[in-house]
């Protein structure tokens, strides 16, 4: 008598963002078992199987939604800018930095504003990242006020809107085209592979063959 139990191997979900991560990481997710569908832009497709040995879905998201993708289990990794997981502030796993993207998470402002900024009680700054924004001041006890701007935030010092700004520096243009400047550093940014946690422990066979061709370069 056999029995009716599955013992068959469930697949794993990886979350990918959608855009420029997915055309970089497209060696790694061929080699994985992910068809040119996957990659193909006027596809309107979200959910992909892989070919091959590995049993592995891929899902493709915005940016800011893989992480809650994995820390409620609907996908066991996934592909992640380190800022989004700072400010979501979820407790995933990141066992592989990708090295994809990076760039600096830093306080900006006008360079006459400097004088300004380590006096002026609360502070008043501009961001996409009110979370991160308020626990790295309150490290050294100051008081902010954070105001939230999705976009062409080096605007909100120039109009008065915010005293600083928080954002994301890649080469440093953008800031001096605008007139301003670093004023300090909050974390070096990447793209990393977040892992549930749960997952980790209970399927990490599974987990580290991918995890193996993630980190491997192409």
């Amino acid at each position: 008598m056999t029995s009716s139990q599955d013992h068959t191997p469930r697949s794993l979900t990886l979350a990918v963002p959608k855009g420029r991560v997915l055309s970089v990481l497209r060696g790694h997710l061929e080699r994985l078992g992910f068809g040119p569908d996957a990659f193909d832009g006027s596809n309107r497709r979200l959910r992909f199987h892989a070919a091959g040995p590995l049993k592995l879905n891929l899902l493709l998201l915005k940016p800011d939604d893989v992480p809650t993708y994995v820390a409620y289990g609907a996908a066991e990794l996934g592909v992640v800018g380190r800022d989004v997981l700072l400010e979501r502030n979820y407790d995933l796993y990141t066992p592989v930095d990708l090295g994809i993207g990076r760039c600096t998470l830093a306080v900006a402002g006008l360079p006459q504003d400097k004088a300004r900024y380590r006096a002026a009680e609360p502070l008043r700054v501009a961001t996409k990242f009110p979370e991160i924004t308020r626990r790295f001041f309150a490290e050294s006890g100051r008081r902010v006020d954070t105001v939230f701007v999705q976009g062409s935030v080096e605007l909100a010092p120039l109009t008065g809107l915010a005293h600083v700004i928080v954002d994301l520096v890649e080469s440093g243009n953008t800031l001096r085209d605008n007139g301003l400047e670093v004023f300090e550093k909050i974390e070096d940014i990447s793209s990393v592979v977040a892992v549930n946690p749960a997952a980790y422990k209970l399927r990490l066979e599974e987990l580290t063959s991918v995890l193996e061709i993630l980190k491997t370069p192409t």
